[in-house]
């Protein structure tokens, strides 16, 4: 069993990591979007449109976006896939009110719920994605084990995460660059420098390629494979039920 390390929004905070992590975002929400786009360079555009090709690629009837945030995934599925039904589900009532005020949102599904523990009927979608959110399960396994019980059979599971860019001269840069300017520019725009001190915290932490493949095997996802973008700042893991 691969051996995933825990790491917190808040130091020395007594509160679950589940409850961090709806208050962290809830604090963020408003320079979320802005934030995204600034630290990726408009990249992250582009990962979360492979995001969607990904989980369109079966023309899925009903799609379950995870960590939904501010929507802008679920959005992207739903003019992806007029004729389908799209939820999207986030921990954070926050992130939640910013993505109904956006054009379209009466068209999706939000539910605020923990994605350890959704409380949705098993098989009850055809694909499943998660834009940038497994680094924050208090319980890696156990959320890979609930997407796979969401899944019906033959179901795609599409996740997008950070990860660190594999050659020494570039991850050295990167670590300059998320330890840094990330913090400094997350203070200046959202006020929770914390917050954007997580952030490379938890991308360190989380498993990456081939390791994030084996915990998807692990679950019980086939076919489960990777594809790494942008010098490997961000990875793409697709798997099916």
């Amino acid at each position: 069993m691969e051996k995933v390390e825990k790491v917190n929004p808040y130091r020395n905070d007594s509160r679950s990591k589940e409850r961090q992590v709806a208050d962290m975002f809830d604090s963020i929400a408003p320079a979320y979007d802005f934030m995204n786009s600034a630290m990726s360079f408009g990249m992250d555009a582009l990962w979360q449109k492979k995001l969607v090709e990904c989980a369109a690629s079966d023309a899925p009837s009903r799609v379950l976006d995870l960590a939904t945030g501010t929507g802008e995934v679920a959005l992207a599925l739903h003019r992806r896939l007029p004729g389908s039904g799209i939820t999207g589900l986030d921990i954070s009532e926050g992130m939640l009110a910013r993505a109904r005020l956006k054009n379209g949102a009466d068209a999706i599904d939000f539910v605020c719920a923990d994605a350890l523990d959704t409380g949705l009927p098993d098989g009850s979608f055809d694909a499943i994605t998660i834009a940038y959110g497994v680094r924050n399960y208090a319980d890696l396994a156990a959320g890979m084990a609930e997407m796979h019980r969401l899944l019906r059979s033959g179901g795609r599971v599409c996740i997008l995460e950070l990860s660190e860019p594999r050659n020494g001269f570039l991850h050295s840069l990167y670590r300059l660059y998320t330890r840094t300017l990330v913090p400094a520019l997350g203070r200046l725009t959202s006020g929770d420098s914390r917050a954007y001190t997580y952030l490379p915290e938890s991308i360190a932490a989380c498993p990456q390629r081939e390791s994030m493949v084996a915990l998807m095997e692990q679950a019980g996802f086939s076919s489960c494979s990777f594809r790494s973008f942008t010098f490997g700042a961000c990875t793409l893991y697709t798997g099916l039920r």
